[in-house]
């Protein structure tokens, strides 16, 4: 088997079909959720990446199967003064799991923050994740701290409710 790593054109039919098919695996996992994303987000995703200045998806295929997905956006560090790229969602199928995809997809982000002259990388991780862990710590990531005498950074959220 073959597989190849590639930056996603979001104009690319076939990039348009199969990012919403691996988000929605992701999201049917038990670290993704548990749950199937909803038809309508599936339907627009790509569109709506699309439209986010410097956002952009790595997809990763063992032959023509796509088997892997990295979705990044820009941000900016305040207090380096330099853009970020916060990698949001690491999908790689279960079956091709241990394989050093997830690895080389995220190779290819470093590769495009480094183009961008990007300060760092940042990605959020579930703490009984183990194996994804495990796969970060093999690229370089670790916690995040300012002093180690404050701890570590927490990642929280408050979701908004349509009114």
């Amino acid at each position: 088997m073959k597989s190849r790593i590639l930056i996603a054109d979001y104009a690319n039919p076939k990039h348009r079909q199969d990012i919403p098919l691996l988000l929605d695996a992701y999201a049917k996992d038990p670290m993704g959720g548990g749950k199937p994303l909803d038809p309508q987000v599936k339907q627009q995703l790509v569109d709506q990446l699309a439209g986010i200045p410097g956002a952009f998806s790595v997809l990763a295929y063992r032959d023509d199967r796509p088997v892997g997905l990295v979705n990044c956006f820009q941000g900016f560090s305040t207090f380096q003064g330099k853009p970020l790229i916060n990698i949001h969602d690491v999908v790689v199928l279960e079956e091709f799991r241990g394989m050093g995809l997830s690895q080389r997809m995220l190779a290819r982000v470093e590769e495009v923050a480094r183009a961008r002259r990007c300060c760092k990388l940042t990605l959020e991780v579930l703490s009984n994740n183990e194996a994804a862990k495990a796969a970060y710590r093999r690229c370089g990531f670790s916690d995040y701290r300012l002093d180690p005498a404050a701890g570590n950074a927490l990642f929280w959220q408050k979701p908004l409710k349509d009114d």
